[in-house]
């Protein structure tokens, strides 16, 4: 499965880059999926709803589906949370896996990178970033596109993985 992550520290415009590039991608006809790493308790059901109450209850899964999509949502109860070759494996197959997170992993990444937030660059010292994505112009051994340049950032992901020509 080709895969590709958008990694930044907070507020450095990872989610938005991972809108627009999924956007861009599948206006070419390929196929995405997505994995977003959160670093926090998040909760997609809502109390009272049957859903909520069917996993308050207890159960492992709870799986919910409809006319237009379905939704499998696993309780971790007491189990180790799954790494991202394991999630990969419960993904069907496409194109091509967008990673928003996960900067610890091996995968290839992009990294998103507004000034304005006075973090550090991940990528000196992580060889898995391969570019980087900035709203400044920055000094780099990688290449450096600008964080809107949507549609270049699409055709270096997408020569990396074998898909696009660069």
């Amino acid at each position: 499965m080709r895969i590709y992550g958008v990694v930044g520290w907070k507020n450095a415009g990872k989610t938005g880059l991972m809108e627009r590039l999924v956007t861009e991608i599948t206006g070419r006809g390929y196929s995405v999926s997505t994995i977003k790493h959160a670093h926090h308790s998040f909760d997609v059901d809502q109390p009272g709803r049957d859903s909520y109450r069917h996993r308050v209850a207890g159960a492992r899964e709870v799986l919910l589906a409809s006319g237009n999509r379905w939704a499998l949502m696993h309780e971790l109860r007491d189990e180790e949370e799954p790494s991202l070759q394991t999630l990969l494996g419960r993904l069907s197959p496409v194109d091509l896996v967008l990673v928003e997170g996960y900067k610890r992993d091996a995968h290839p990444k992009v990294e998103a990178h507004r000034a304005e937030t006075k973090n550090p660059l991940i990528a000196p010292g992580d060889d898995s970033v391969r570019a980087i994505a900035s709203d400044v112009p920055l000094e780099s051994d990688r290449p450096v596109f600008g964080l809107d340049d949507t549609g270049a950032i699409a055709d270096f992901i997408l020569a990396e993985v074998g898909l696009g020509h660069a």
